[in-house]
Parts: C-alpha cells; structure tokens; sequence
C-alpha cells in the first residue's frame, strides 16, 4: 500500500450503474455520488441493486477481492417473492445449476423479520395475495446476477437485492447514496 491508494465504500441506490461512464441518460453512474479520481469498483452490483460496493485505485487489492479463489464472503438480503421452504433453502446452500454453471455452497438462511432497511425508489411490485419474504445469502464468487438466478432457479425470484457485506466491510450506517473512505482498522484487515 502507498499513500496515494485511496479505499471508499458506497451505499449504492437501486438505478445506479456501478461505473463511472453514462451510457444512457436514464441510468445514474457513480460519478453522479463519487467526485474522487481514478478509483474503480471491486466487482459489481448490477443497477436494479443496492448496498455495498467498494472502490479502489490499487490494482493488486482489486484482483483478491474479485477473485473468487480468495473466497470472500459477500452477504446479500434478497426479498423474494413467496415465503421460501426449506427445500429451496436446501438447494441454495447446496449449489443451484444457473445457465450452464453450478453455484459454489452458501449460507442462506430466512430471516425471521424484515431487516433494517431504507424505502426503495421506486418500490418493488406488490401483490396482496403474494407474500414475500426476506433470505440472507453469504457467497464466496460473484457470477453475473447470481443471487438473481439462484432463488429462480429454485422457483422464488427476487424482487429486491441488497449487498450488506463484503468480507469484514458493513454498510453499517452508511446511508443511501453516501460513501466514505475505509478507517485504518478497516484497511488493516483488507491489506
């Protein structure tokens, strides 16, 4: 580490692209939150999804954290649509086949109530006859819209998706659309 790395965490809304480029004007980018030169995002959190996203300018950082060699865990809250049973929760755990891969193991469990979380914008779709409940996801790889795939593949599709954790990285109080550089403790235990 030199002192011109810089390490940012960022409570990405729902509708943000998780680069600094505008491709469309109807999709914000990070440069619309983010005004710090040079740093890129470790990995991705698709548009339609929220939560942590980490930033860095330091190359080697970027590559073990993306790796899943390293196996660093990544917690997600998916609010799905129906109350999963037991044997979708099975099957998560276990490796689901999405496309032509099948998911490493995970530590997926229902979480007894909604967790802490701030509105949406715009609100996921509601149902009045079609309950919806909220699973918590620990991963150690990051394939493209995998928790996405993973709870259709098991017949509960998700309606709302959000990164919680990277590694020893919370959101903690990080509110909506605020970023902030990582504490020394912090990057400590990444480096």
């Amino acid at each position: 580490m030199t002192l011109d790395h810089r390490y940012i965490i960022f409570h990405k809304p729902y509708g943000v692209l998780s680069q600094f480029t505008q491709e469309t004007h109807q999709h914000h980018t990070l440069k619309d939150y983010i005004d710090v030169p040079n740093v890129y995002p470790v990995g991705r959190l698709d548009w339609d999804s929220e939560g942590l996203l980490l930033l860095t300018n330091d190359g080697q950082l970027q590559h073990r954290l993306a790796n899943p060699r390293f196996g660093h865990k990544r917690t997600y809250w998916a609010q799905v649509e129906r109350i999963p049973d037991i044997d979708a929760i099975n099957k998560l755990q276990t490796g689901v086949e999405i496309q032509d891969y099948r998911t490493r193991p995970a530590k997926v469990r229902l979480l007894p109530e909604e967790p802490p979380v701030c509105d949406r914008n715009p609100p996921i779709r509601f149902r009045k006859n079609v309950p919806t409940a909220w699973l918590e996801m620990i991963l150690t790889e990051g394939k493209n819209r995998q928790v996405r795939r993973m709870t259709a593949a098991v017949g509960f599709p998700t309606l709302r998706l959000i990164r919680v954790s990277i590694a020893h990285l919370h959101l903690d109080s990080l509110q909506l659309g605020q970023w902030r550089d990582l504490t020394p403790s912090e990057l400590k235990l990444m480096l």
